[in-house]
């Protein structure tokens, strides 16, 4: 695939999840909390290297827009290598950012609660992160067959 159908796609899929993402964690006290789990990934690594610690609205923004940048990044993996794959890799990208993001917090040194609080949130975690790699496949498939035209 084309790099602009893979960095199209992956930034539909990582626009789809925070979205998706922003809009849960309002209605439902369950939601995953990958906001603050961010905002902590951010603030320890600021502090590490002896820089202040931003606002927390500054701090929020930051992490909102790394999300989406590295995300976008993430998820166009989705469309490299054979064409005829690009949705299982997106499951499969989805799938392994989803476990990572309620299984690698701890390791890391972060906190477990705002992906791992409930089974409930684990499943969303999960599932949002999933819905983002298939949205990224779907969506690079539809950019390459337009541009093909």
């Amino acid at each position: 695939m084309k790099l602009a159908s893979a960095i199209g796609g992956g930034f539909a899929g990582a626009l789809t999840l925070t979205l998706l993402h922003e809009t849960i964690r309002r209605f439902n006290a369950n939601a995953p909390r990958m906001d603050r789990l961010g905002m902590e990934a951010i603030g320890k690594s600021l502090e590490a290297v002896d820089v202040p610690v931003l606002e927390e609205d500054n701090l929020f923004k930051i992490t909102m827009a790394g999300d989406i940048f590295s995300n976008s990044l993430y998820y166009s993996a989705a469309s490299i290598g054979d064409e005829k794959k690009v949705i299982l890799r997106g499951t499969l990208l989805g799938l392994a950012a989803g476990f990572g993001a309620v299984y690698l917090p701890k390791p890391l040194g972060l906190s477990e609660a705002p992906s791992n609080r409930t089974s409930e949130t684990k499943l969303m975690t999960v599932g949002l992160y999933l819905v983002g790699g298939l949205v990224a496949s779907f969506a690079s498939k539809l950019i390459e067959s337009i541009d093909k035209k």
